[in-house]
């Protein structure tokens, strides 16, 4: 029997077989590259050779260059330290490129269309009796959506051009030269990342097809199709026939170049160029001058002048006037010169020339002439003049596209410091996609916020808010849209009973714990995923370390034979449950009384004594086993019945079943949101307390989403433990605050004195969010006439005239 013949291995990079789909797509860019030799013309006139998977692109000879994608800052918000700050880092960023290294920087705003509403927020028919409510917030959403602009994209790149002898070369170079741009954005403050071969490819084609369209690449097709990059990116057509303008395929486009006629420039020009309407790309490609050059150069500009003006002078002597008077602009630009060359000479300034460059892209030739107009207006308003580029667009295109060529020789010398004026940072956006949420509009640009507090490092939350400025209605906001557009669980503690009718609306259990209620909640309640460990009991041992120590009072806490003979009557308890898990066998506090009387020692006695009055007393309520259903999704734990003697012992039981639902819900990989109105009734007592910031510490991990809604920021800096909860939140949403509090949050979180404003004596939904360090001003202003936002309001009149309205 002859032996089998064993199948060679796959070769390292072999390419993978493609899909059938894929197949298909290729043969459309096949027929559309080559069907009749147009579209193949269009690609070549596409300034660049080659585009590598490592995001290097080769131009003509021996250039090189990549692309940098960077995110913005709060320049506009930041103190005028922090302005300056911002700047000065500028400075510092251009002066570390030598003249051998091109700089081109691009601001982009281009239309994306995002497809319906539904798919962007997540919220559509089920066929059920939330529906309606949907539909309300759905169309809240998409009225907040249409006051902004989120359907522009808002982009910045930074493109650097160097020249090596050959791709190796420049690999080596480019390596150092990434590091060092990526430290000096770290350094300001903004995220960036070296864009990919196929990231550079998806950014070209977006400009080549303003129409939009979806981009479709990999680099496995290039060889059985037989195409280059350039054929994936290529729109269907360009024309170039006329003076002033453009063609993409059905798109018009201008390009102008920016005359810098003022003697000074407001670091807002940039800003206000991209808050145009229309699509836009603002260029700027920058090149440094030697500076022995750049010195020798204002040398024999000055040495001009002075030539002129002795001429001047002469001239004068002849005609008989006084030689002193020479014509102003000698005067004027001698003086520059001058305070030029000594900026070179004395100070770290350097000499750059700059081609600033505007690129405009509409439906039709009315609306490119009106977007050109708006952006002349802008520039004129800073003394400059927008010039359109006569003859020249086709250049004026190939230079706008982030490749770093430029090919428009209209210049500009400016100095470091002139140059670093255009700022090309104005304000964070949150806009995230997945399962992001609405939070409110960006008060400055009025786009929405949306974001998913799940991919923060730490997705736990705070909510600060005087009475009034609307706490419990973003947390109910923000638990509504967790029901309609994720499958996640919502438990809520609330204090005063002001989340059960949007709880009931929304399909939800209410259980009230008082001594008139008849829901029990069983604080013996255990699952076998309690705790990380082997044992679930070491955890649920400290639990109920803590209610006894609770309900016993003592200041000293509980002495070390006491926490012994407690945790040896836990241990005994649950070991008819452990042993046959049924609801029946789960143990109660009369049975922990019990186990610790058997043990027939002192210290038991007295602690059986103290839990007599929770088992047999008149404060037996939480004596039973749990009789609602606490695995709904959404959840409410009305304390308000409980009195005094019981409201503490109930909220540590509330943490206690949402540690237990958290632990279910982690095995089966669905997150549960915790969230806690009166946060600071929690904070008040040390054994609640220790619980809760156990909670910040550990849920993360576990797949929860804790959030407290308090007044003051203070009651979290009352002891170092409680003071980790505020270090570990990454998200704190800030309304109204108090003088004391708005100080301690500035010095907690970094907030200038610009953004404080918007938490000083602010509107009902207006304040500051906090995200992973970034701080955005916003604004929620709800649509009062809808049925989600009578759910949602706490106001005492608005509630009264919502319920006579039901009746």
């Amino acid at each position: 029997m002859q032996a089998k013949t064993a199948r060679p291995a796959k070769p390292a990079g072999a390419r993978r077989k493609l899909t059938r789909a894929e197949r298909k797509q290729i043969e459309a860019v096949v027929r559309q590259a080559k069907g009749d030799g147009k579209a193949h013309t269009v690609q070549e006139s596409i300034p660049f050779r080659n585009m590598f998977p490592d995001g290097l692109c080769r131009l003509e000879g021996g250039t090189f260059s990549k692309t940098i994608a960077f995110e913005d800052v709060n320049y506009r918000l930041a103190s005028p330290e922090g302005q300056r700050d911002i700047f000065e880092h500028l400075c510092d960023f251009y002066n570390g490129y030598d003249p051998t290294i091109g700089v081109q920087m691009s601001l982009s705003s281009r239309y994306v269309e995002h497809g319906p509403e539904e798919d962007l927020f997540g919220i559509r028919p089920q066929g059920d009796d939330l529906d309606p409510v949907r539909e309300d917030a759905a169309g809240i959403l998409r009225f907040q959506y249409e006051r902004g602009s989120n359907g522009y994209v808002k982009t910045k790149y930074v493109t650097l051009t160097i020249e090596a002898e050959n791709l190796p070369a420049a690999r080596a170079r480019f390596a150092r030269i990434e590091t060092d741009t990526l430290n000096r954005f770290k350094v300001m403050g903004a995220a960036a990342h070296v864009l990919d071969g196929k990231e550079r490819l998806e950014l070209l084609h977006g400009i080549l097809h303003p129409e939009g369209g979806k981009f479709a690449f990999d680099w496995d097709w290039l060889a059985p199709s037989g195409l280059s990059v350039k054929d994936f990116i290529a729109p269907s057509s360009f024309h170039f026939g006329e003076t002033r303008t453009f063609r993409i395929g059905e798109m018009y486009g201008a390009v102008s170049f920016l005359q810098i006629t003022a003697p000074e420039i407001h670091d807002r020009i940039l800003a206000e160029f991209m808050e145009t309407e229309g699509n836009i790309l603002v260029t700027m490609h920058i090149r440094g001058i030697n500076q022995n050059e750049a010195i020798k150069m204002v040398k024999r500009k000055i040495t001009d002048l002075d030539a002129m003006k002795i001429a001047e002078q002469k001239r004068a002597v002849r005609s008989g006037y006084d030689m002193d008077i020479l014509p102003s602009d000698l005067a004027t630009y001698g003086g520059a010169a001058k305070t030029i060359l000594q900026d070179l000479q004395s100070r770290n300034e350097r000499m750059f020339n700059l081609t600033f460059l505007v690129m405009h892209m509409a439906e039709t030739k009315q609306k490119l002439e009106i977007a050109v107009s708006q952006a002349a207006s802008v520039a004129q308003t800073y003394n400059c003049l927008l010039t359109r580029l006569d003859f020249q667009q086709e250049d004026g295109l190939m230079s706008s596209l982030p490749l770093g060529l430029n090919r428009i020789k209209i210049e500009r010398s400016l100095t470091t410091s002139a140059l670093a004026v255009f700022v090309p940072f104005v304000t964070q956006e949150l806009f995230m996609g997945g399962d992001a949420m609405y939070y409110g509009l960006n008060a400055l640009s009025n786009n929405m916020i949306l974001l998913d507090r799940k991919q923060s490092r730490s997705p736990n939350g705070l909510v600060f808010g005087t009475p009034g400025s609307g706490k419990s209605m973003s947390c109910k906001r923000e638990i509504t849209f967790i029901i309609l557009t994720t499958k996640d669980n919502v438990i809520i503690c609330d204090p005063e009973d002001e989340y059960s009718p949007l709880v009931r609306r929304l399909g939800g259990q209410v259980i009230r714990l008082s001594p008139s209620s008849t829901d029990y909640v069983n604080p013996l309640d255990i699952n076998l995923n309690y705790s990380d460990e082997e044992n679930p009991l070491a955890l649920k041992s400290d639990f109920v370390l803590s209610f006894c120590e609770l309900i016993m009072g003592s200041k000293t806490g509980l002495e070390a034979i006491e926490k012994t003979v407690i945790d040896r009557a836990v241990q005994k308890i649950y070991q008819p449950y452990f042993a046959d898990p049924r609801p029946e066998n789960m143990p109660i506090l009369g049975d922990l009384m019990e186990a610790l009387l058997a043990q027939g020692i002192p210290e038991a006695d007295r602690v059986a004594q103290a839990l007599d009055l929770y088992v047999n007393g008149s404060l037996n309520f939480f004596n039973h086993r749990t009789t609602v259903d606490i695995r709904n999704r959404l959840v409410c734990f009305d304390i308000k019945g409980l009195g005094k003697n019981l409201k503490k012992p109930g909220m540590l039981i509330v943490q206690d079943a949402v540690w237990n639902t958290v632990t279910i819900n982690r095995a089966i990989g669905r997150s549960t949101w915790y969230f806690v109105d009166e946060f600071h009734l929690l904070l008040k007592e040390e054994q609640t307390a220790a619980y809760s910031a156990e909670i910040w510490k550990r849920f993360r991990k576990w797949g929860g989403v804790p959030t407290g809604a308090t007044q003051n920021p203070k009651d979290l800096l009352s002891s170092p433990e409680i003071e980790n909860i505020l270090e570990n939140s990454d998200f704190i949403y800030m309304l109204n605050q108090a003088a004391g509090d708005r100080k301690i949050l500035a010095e907690r979180l970094g907030i200038s004195a610009e953004q404080l404003a918007y938490v000083t004596n602010s509107e009902p939904g207006h304040g500051l969010l906090f995200f992973n360090n970034v701080i955005l001003p916003f604004a929620d202003d709800f649509p009062k006439d809808t049925e989600l936002y009578k759910l949602l309001t706490t106001k005492p009149s608005e509630v009264e005239h919502a319920a006579e309205t039901e009746e």
